[in-house]
């Protein structure tokens, strides 16, 4: 799903970005994308060494990367040699996406009583941005604010005091009061004493029958789309930071934590006051206990807890040992 939120500057030739880099063909760039999702005439970015098979699979035709990691990459594809690869991602991105990287006060709000949406009910002092489509028999509790762009699914109930914008929600969704949704995520680079905001150019995917409890929040992508899948339910006050993906039917309880770009599996539980790393891998079926921090990828099947997380075999042997 091509998103709407976030859109190119001008077109642009990737030899106006880079005038002095010789490629056989200058072309049109379409977009910014990961490896695993980038196509012919895309931009990509490779900079660490643990997607080396993602690089040797890439499709995109430009690739941002290091002199030490461009010989994973395929033939096809123009390598753009830097030394730091997400500083000069982050430079590209504000070129071609300049309104992405601060979230700006949507001004073209307009009370939702005075815009015609059917089978539609509003609560007091609902706020809607433009293009907004809200599907039929959903509810909007008071005070909420939905920006430019959003969809909303039929069914669904969005509660009160809540925020959502850059997002894309689907049917019989239930969202809880006081969540916000779709902002941009915690993203910088250091240099030199200087904090480099990394813009933001996803978006948030809730699918079908997702739940939401009250003041959580949900960080849009990055590059990439933060994605939560079907009949997923989230306890109060989760946080879950950009490019996270949840899969379908899991539970996630309480003030738990998702670090950015980490993978969640399908039938997945984790306790509350847990904390998840980024760039993890959480596989299928696997039982994360109550306040555990996960800092490794865990295999399909698995029950873990404690901190760092562990087998419960192992948890529970170390603790009687403790106790002895």
């Amino acid at each position: 799903m091509k998103s709407n939120f976030f859109f190119l500057k001008k077109k642009l030739k990737i030899t106006d970005i880079y005038p002095k880099l010789k490629i056989k063909k200058s072309s049109l760039i379409n977009d910014v994308k990961p490896l695993q999702i980038a196509k012919k005439n895309d931009l990509t970015f490779f900079d660490n060494i643990k997607y080396k098979t993602l690089a040797e699979k890439t499709a995109g035709s430009f690739c941002i990367t290091t002199k030490k990691l461009e010989r994973y990459l395929p033939k096809h594809v123009e390598k753009i040699i830097v030394v730091n690869v997400l500083f000069e991602l982050a430079s590209v991105l504000k070129k071609i996406y300049p309104n992405a990287d601060v979230d700006y006060p949507d001004l073209a709000l307009k009370n939702a009583q005075d815009l015609k949406y059917k089978s539609v009910k509003f609560g007091n002092n609902v706020l809607i941005g433009k293009n907004v489509k809200i599907g039929k028999n959903s509810q909007i509790g008071s005070n909420t604010i939905i920006e430019s762009n959003v969809v909303i699914g039929k069914d669904c109930i969005i509660g009160s005091s809540s925020v959502i914008k850059n997002s894309i929600i689907g049917d019989r969704v239930m969202i809880q009061d006081c969540c916000k949704i779709g902002q941009k995520g915690f993203g910088f680079i250091p240099i030199k004493n200087k904090n480099i905001k990394f813009p933001h150019i996803g978006k948030v995917i809730l699918q079908d029958d997702v739940e939401i409890a009250s003041g959580c929040t949900i960080d849009r992508g990055s590059v990439n789309d933060t994605q939560i899948g079907k009949n997923t339910y989230l306890d109060n006050q989760v946080h879950i930071a950009h490019n996270v993906e949840i899969g379908s039917n899991c539970m996630i309880a309480g003030q738990v934590g998702f670090a950015g770009s980490t993978s969640i599996g399908d039938n997945v539980s984790i306790g509350g006051q847990a904390g998840i790393s980024g760039h993890l891998k959480i596989g299928n079926n696997v039982k994360i206990g109550g306040g555990s921090g996960v800092v490794k990828d865990i295999k399909d099947n698995q029950i873990v807890m404690g901190y760092p997380a562990v087998s419960i075999k192992d948890f529970l042997k170390k603790s009687k040992n403790n106790n002895e």
